[in-house]
C-alpha cells in the first residue's frame, strides 16, 4: 500500500472547477435518511463502504447522538448518465469559530471517514474532477466554507479513495489490521504475532483458566445487548475516571446508539456487534465492532479493571477469540480502528494509511483549511514524539483541571 504524501496537490476552486470534465449528470442533496432506506441499502451492496458509512450505522448514529446534538445533516447523491448511483455522501454540517464547514458523519466514533462510491466510478476520477463533485454538493448545500474530511483511507477494497487524492497530508494516525485466513484464526495469528506474543497470550490464557470456565458471548437478544453495554459503560467510566480524563461514553446518547446500531441491520446483520468474555457470568471484558460486507472494524474495547483476572489481560484473550470465531464466519478483514496502542501492533501484520483532505469554497474556507491542516500537522508530529505527547498530556489535564475548578 502506498505511503501517504505530505504534499498537497494543485487543486481548482470553484471559479475553476467549470474547465473539468464530469463523469456525473447530477448531484441532489436529501435530508431525511429514512427517505434514503432501500437505494442506500441497494447502494452500499456493491459500493465501495467502510462499516462506518453502512446505512445501519448512520443511521442508529444520527436517530441518537445526532439528535442529542441537534446536528445538521445532509446526505449528497450523485449520479452518472444512466441515472443510477455512482456516489453517496453522508454529511453533517459543522460551524466552529465563525466556519461552516461539511465533514462524514461519525466524528470519533467512526474509525474510517470516507463516501460510499461505485467502484468503477471511483477508478476514473482523479483530483480535479473529485475537487469539482464537491465544489457542486458545496453549492447545492449552500452556504460552506469548506470541506473537511479527516482519517480517510488511501485505498478501500483495493480502488483508491477519490477524496483522498485532494490529501493534505497523512493523518496523525494509522488503522491496524490483519487479513483473516478462512476458517483458521489460529493461522492468521501464527502469520501476524510474533512466536514471543504468541507464548505470552498462551501463558496468560493458561492462568486466565484458572480462574474457572469462561465463555465468548455474542449479544443476540435485547437482554444480552442491554447486560453487555452496561458492562462495556460501566469499564470505560472507571477506565477514563482512572486516567483523570473526560469519558466520551458518558452521554445517555451514547447507549441509545449502541442499543439501535446492535439491532439495526440489513439481511439480519447489525451495523454493530457486542461481545463479552463472561466469567462465571461476569463480562470481565467486552468488545464493539462494527461489521459491512467481509470486514469486522473493532470500534472500542473495554476491560474490568477490579476483577482478579486483571493481569491476565483479558481484553486481549477475548480479542483473539473473536479473531478466531470471524475467521470461522468467513470475515476476510479485521482492523482494530485508528490510534495506536501496543495490543494493536501485536496482533497486526498490516495497516491501512489514512489521509486529511481540506477543500476551500469561500475565501473565508481557505484561512479555515489552513489552520485546519497546521492543527493535524501539529498533532502527527506530537504523536511521533513520546516526549512531546507526554507533554501535550499533562498540558491537557492542567487546562481541564483549572476548567473544573474555574466551575
Amino acid at each position: 500500500m502506498p505511503a501517504a504524501t505530505a504534499s498537497t496537490p494543485a487543486m481548482p476552486d470553484a471559479t475553476a472547477a467549470g474547465a473539468v470534465s464530469r463523469p456525473w449528470t447530477s448531484v441532489a442533496i436529501e435530508t431525511d435518511i429514512a427517505a434514503l432506506a432501500e437505494r442506500w441499502r441497494a447502494f452500499e451492496a456493491t459500493a465501495l463502504v467502510t462499516p462506518y458509512q453502512s446505512h445501519g450505522w448512520i443511521k442508529s448514529f444520527v436517530e441518537t447522538i445526532g439528535a442529542a446534538h441537534g446536528m445538521a445533516l445532509r446526505y449528497a447523491l450523485v449520479r452518472g448518465p444512466d441515472g443510477e448511483l455512482c456516489a453517496l455522501l453522508p454529511l453533517v454540517i459543522t460551524r466552529r469559530s465563525g466556519f461552516r464547514f461539511a465533514e462524514f458523519i461519525g466524528g470519533k466514533h467512526a474509525n474510517y471517514h470516507m463516501g460510499l462510491y461505485a467502484p468503477d466510478f471511483a477508478a476514473q476520477l482523479d483530483a480535479a474532477q473529485i475537487a469539482r463533485m464537491l465544489t457542486e454538493i458545496g453549492h447545492a448545500i449552500g452556504g460552506l466554507d469548506a470541506f473537511a474530511f479527516v482519517n480517510q483511507p488511501v485505498i478501500w477494497q483495493g480502488v483508491a479513495n477519490p477524496a483522498a487524492r485532494l490529501a493534505a497530508g497523512p493523518s496523525p494516525s494509522r488503522a491496524y489490521k490483519l487479513a483473516l485466513i478462512a476458517g483458521d484464526g489460529d493461522a492468521a495469528l501464527r502469520r501476524s504475532m510474533s512466536s514471543h506474543a504468541r507464548k505470552k497470550l498462551k501463558n496468560k490464557h493458561s492462568r486466565f483458566k484458572d480462574f474457572g470456565p469462561s465463555v465468548l458471548t455474542r449479544a443476540t437478544t435485547p437482554g444480552e445487548t442491554a447486560r453487555i453495554i452496561d458492562a462495556f459503560l460501566a469499564q470505560k467510566a472507571e477506565r477514563f475516571r482512572a486516567m483523570g480524563v473526560p469519558d466520551p461514553f458518558a452521554e445517555p446518547a451514547m447507549r441509545a446508539f449502541l442499543e439501535q446500531a446492535a439491532m439495526e441491520g440489513s439481511s439480519g446483520r447489525p451495523a454493530i456487534e457486542l461481545y463479552a468474555l463472561d466469567l462465571g457470568g461476569r463480562a470481565v471484558a467486552t468488545y464493539v465492532g462494527a461489521i459491512q460486507g467481509e470486514r469486522f472494524s473493532g470500534m472500542a474495547t473495554s476491560f474490568d479493571m477490579a476483577s482478579e483476572t486483571v493481569k491476565t489481560s483479558p481484553g486481549e484473550l477475548l480479542l483473539a477469540e473473536l479473531i478466531r470465531l470471524k475467521a470461522r464466519e468467513g470475515i476476510a478483514v479485521f482492523d482494530l480502528g485508528v490510534g495506536e496502542a501496543r495490543y494493536k501492533t501485536t496482533f497486526c501484520d498490516d495497516h491501512d494509511d489514512l489521509v486529511d483532505s481540506f477543500l476551500p469554497l469561500t475565501l473565508k474556507g481557505r484561512v479555515f483549511a489552513r489552520i485546519a491542516r497546521t492543527k493535524r500537522e501539529l498533532k502527527r508530529q506530537i504523536k511521533r514524539s513520546p516526549a512531546a505527547l507526554k507533554l501535550a498530556h499533562r498540558a491537557s489535564g492542567w487546562l481541564r483541571g483549572k476548567r473544573s475548578e474555574e466551575e
